[in-house]
């Protein structure tokens, strides 16, 4: 008698949709910019795993083919935020959400 535990993909998805609810609460929280980029970046990695799972279980590359774009626009999005926060930083000497208005563009 095996006591194993089978992991389906209503489990995958309820540990993605939670990741999802965490980093939404982190973008409404908005104490800084890298609070904000962090949540971001693990709302898109809840997406991530909700295609993998959803590509694994129905045996289709393509959500798989889907992760390795979102990553792209993940790692593109941390590089254009991360330079925005530094540029911020060094005009106003913080990363308050607040300094953001001050930009002109």
């Amino acid at each position: 008698m095996s006591n194993a535990l089978h992991v389906g993909l209503n489990h995958y998805l309820v540990v993605s949709s939670l990741l999802f609810m965490i980093g939404v609460a982190g973008v409404l929280v908005r104490k800084n910019v890298i609070v904000i980029l962090m949540s971001i970046e693990l709302m898109l990695n809840a997406v991530n795993l909700s295609f993998a799972a959803f590509s694994h279980f129905n045996q289709e590359p393509g959500g798989q083919v889907m992760v390795f774009f979102v990553m792209a626009i993940a790692a593109a999005e941390a590089a254009i935020g991360l330079a925005i926060a530094v540029a911020v930083y060094r005009k106003f000497n913080g990363i308050e959400i607040k300094l953001f208005e001050n930009l002109k563009g």
